[in-house]
């Protein structure tokens, strides 16, 4: 499995609740793409057929845990849902004050990258994962 995990083509976006996982390698990614919560230092479960059919991590959730840089801010993120602190209000944005902002060619109610890592917006509800486009 983790050979399967290092190799194909996995894309990642941070949702809420875990890390949206998009495996480019196929013909149609759009059609392969799974949430992975991550839970107490670990991604814990995921959306795909075969986390919930066979015993073991699928290669969604290796993927994850094998690559820091994706898992690190996903716990950071976990950290904050589960009770941590974030910002009074999140979709309250100053984009003038952030040179990185690029929330303005997003669809509403999800955040860029740079707002959501500096917990500047959030998206706004846990069902909204980002989508990929046709």
């Amino acid at each position: 499995m983790r050979k399967r995990a290092e190799y194909e083509a996995f894309e990642f976006v941070l949702a809420p609740g875990g890390v949206c996982v998009t495996n480019a390698s196929h013909a149609n990614p759009s059609e392969h793409e799974y949430l992975v919560r991550v839970e107490d230092g670990f991604p814990e479960s995921c959306t795909c057929p075969a986390d919930e059919r066979f015993e073991g991590a699928c290669k969604h959730r290796v993927a994850v845990a094998i690559r820091r840089s994706i898992l690190d801010p996903a716990l950071e993120q976990s950290v904050a849902t589960d009770g941590g602190v974030a910002s009074s209000n999140p979709h309250d944005v100053d984009r003038d004050d952030d040179p990185e902002c690029d929330c303005e060619g997003l669809p509403e109610g999800v955040p860029c990258w740079a707002c959501y890592r500096d917990d500047k917006r959030t998206f706004e509800t846990e069902d909204e994962l980002p989508q990929r486009e046709s």
